[in-house]
């Protein structure tokens, strides 16, 4: 016999609708919860109940209880009820081994309607149902009704109470840091929210508390962490939101090894008790630098699930005193140029047609390629393809052996600047991969990149900018680095020695999904200064932007380093979604509007007035 739930018996319910059993059987219950189907077979009256916990059978018998039956015969799905009766077997052979519950029913004698409910504008009880997503979202108080949201949301709370559980069982104490803030730079436009007590000024949304959560460190809480709500006026796709959640942590007093490792057994921990049934495809965890990643697989952020890795064909393409010599142009112009030319093998895709060769060149010009160039080793060793007739046999025989081609597969080629050729075969690698089934869905693939490119050079601009955030720690090694060559940090250039500089950051990339990042921090003021002045900061510009963090320093800053990882995107791929909107419980569409809410809305009269404003228009002569 189950126990009844104390923290969830209420007046209306001794026990949820999913939790009845065969053991039950001869006791009184009551049930509430919405009419997720009914049945009207005259005498008798069925209704499948439901609530978050499951589905319960519920009969009533107009012989046995005809009050019961009237109001009844008045229920529609998706009504509120309360009933109470007594748990009973179904009759053999009418179980519904689908449900847990489905050996029993509630024979009622007792049937109380709490609130009626109009028909839905999408069927509730039809989970496999297409419904469109614009639908979904203005309704999105019916669609959490729908089994497939509930169980993404009820999987994203199991994620987010075990990372809860493995800080504090780690020494983590969870701070709150304001949502009203300083502007400061950090990659993406603020949101910000205007003062009504100082008119003419603004506080900012937090991007993320970076700031605060170093100043915690200076604080000496030595462990923090927090669910952080943060928020980023960008432009929307599917793993970004205008407003999204993390999981922030910093940590005192350690290095690189340190923060990585607990942040592995993190996600292990995690993902086990998340999702118990999906393997992790290797632990330790996979760790790459940043240009092995880029050289590998074209990204920053690899799936590793399969192989398909991009392919240097440099070497067979040159002559014996290092000049390109393959006879086709491209390639040789590339090379020459200081560029790459690289490959990725599809296997078993020399048989597709001239249409999906096509349509791959015009992916690869989107992505920024000039072209795509092919060679498709048939089967009985024939090659095929337009740049054929240019290479000379043993050029052609080298290629399929750089690349280890079979028979059967195609080999596609980019020849362009290193940063195009590789973001380019990386996408095409990733779409043919999941295009060809290469990755296992149901596996998890966590892989560390480390030691990125401390900066990277803006040239509209003409300066440095920090490759994840300006707080970043330098390899002790590169310290040295972070100079201008011509001595004066207010003159970059491309050529500084700063440029070669690697920082002490570190992504986590899951499935092909950036995850998070963090790095270990600069601690010191002369050092963070020296930074600072790099990416084209004043001494006066920095203290206006970072002015507390600065003199934090001055009182004394341990070594401390931490992450972010999107508590969005980790439920996403826990729950084997490719959109993060599937994982929250009220987002906002690609184009940044709430749809249930009717939001960004008009403000009320007076609202402008009492904050000093006016609206003056966006692009607009202001004159």
């Amino acid at each position: 016999m189950t126990t009844p739930t104390p923290s969830l018996a209420t007046p209306y319910r001794t026990h949820t609708c999913g939790q009845l059993r065969v053991g039950d059987a001869g006791t009184t219950a009551r049930l509430a919860g919405w009419v997720h189907r009914r049945r009207d077979h005259g005498q008798l009256i069925f209704l499948d109940l439901r609530d978050r916990h499951g589905i319960t059978q519920v009969v009533i018998d107009k012989a046995d209880a005809p009050d019961a039956h009237a109001t009844a015969s008045r229920i529609r799905p998706e009504f509120v009820v309360t009933v109470a009766g007594t748990v009973a077997p179904r009759l053999p052979g009418t179980e519904n081994t689908k449900l847990p519950t489905g050996a029993i029913e509630l024979q009622a004698t007792d049937v109380e309607i709490l609130s009626e409910a109009k028909t839905p504008p999408f069927y509730i009880n039809e989970p496999d149902a297409t419904v469109d997503e614009s639908l979904r979202l203005k309704y999105r108080y019916l669609d959490i009704r729908r089994e497939p949201m509930q169980q993404r949301l009820m999987l994203r709370s199991r994620m987010v109470q075990a990372i809860r559980e493995v800080h504090h069982a780690n020494g983590f104490v969870e701070v709150e840091t304001p949502t009203l803030i300083k502007s400061t730079p950090e990659g993406a436009r603020d949101f910000i929210v205007p003062s009504r007590l100082q008119p003419g000024t603004v506080y900012a949304l937090p991007q993320s508390p970076q700031q605060l959560k170093q100043l915690l460190m200076v604080a000496g809480i030595d462990r923090y962490m927090q669910i952080a709500r943060c928020y980023r006026d960008e432009d929307l796709r599917g793993d970004r939101q205008l407003e999204f959640t993390q999981l922030d942590l910093e940590m005192s007093f350690v290095d690189e090894a340190t923060v990585m490792s607990f942040v592995e057994a993190l996600a292990i921990e995690v993902s086990r008790v998340t999702v118990p049934e999906r393997p992790i495809l290797r632990t330790p965890f996979p760790k790459m630098t940043y240009e092995e990643a880029l050289e590998r697989f074209g990204s920053d952020k690899p799936d590793v699930r399969f192989g398909m890795e991009l392919v240097d064909l440099g070497s067979v393409l040159v002559g014996p005193d290092g000049t390109p010599s393959s006879g086709f142009q491209v390639f040789d112009n590339a090379l020459a140029a200081g560029g790459r030319v690289k490959a990725i093998v599809g296997p078993g895709m020399a048989v597709i047609t001239r249409r999906e060769i096509d349509e791959l060149t015009e992916r690869a010009r989107r992505f920024g390629a000039k072209g795509l160039a092919y060679l498709a080793l048939e089967t009985g060793g024939d090659i095929k393809g337009p740049i054929a007739k240019f290479l000379s046999d043993d050029t052609q025989r080298a290629i399929i052996e750089e690349s280890a081609a079979a028979e059967g597969d195609l080999i596609l080629i980019v020849a362009d600047t290193p940063a195009v050729t590789a973001d380019v075969l990386g996408r095409l690698r990733v779409e043919l991969g999941d295009r060809l089934g290469l990755a296992d869905p149901t596996v998890l693939s966590y892989v560390w990149i480390h030691r990125f490119p401390m900066y990277q050079w803006d040239a509209e601009v003409g300066r440095w900018h920090a490759t994840h955030n300006p707080f970043s720690g330098v390899l002790p090694e590169d310290e040295q680095l972070l100079v201008t060559a011509s001595g004066d940090p207010a003159m970059p250039s491309p050529e500084d020695p700063a440029g070669r500089a690697r920082a002490l950051q570190y992504d986590l990339a899951l499935n092909g999904w950036e995850l998070g990042g963090g790095s270990v921090r600069i601690h010191r003021r002369d050092l963070l200064e020296r930074s600072f002045l790099l990416q084209g900061h004043s001494l006066e510009a920095m203290h206006a932007k970072f002015g507390a963090v600065l003199d934090a320093f001055d009182y004394g800053a341990p070594p401390h380093g931490g992450i972010a990882l999107g508590i969005d995107r980790w439920a996403a791929l826990l729950a084997l979604q490719t959109n993060i909107r599937e994982v929250m419980a009220f987002p906002k569409t690609q184009s940044g509007t709430d749809l249930m809410l009717e939001a960004p809305s008009i403000p009320e009269p007076g609202q402008y007035e009492e904050l000093g404003l006016r609206f003056v228009g966006v692009g607009q002569d202001k004159t």
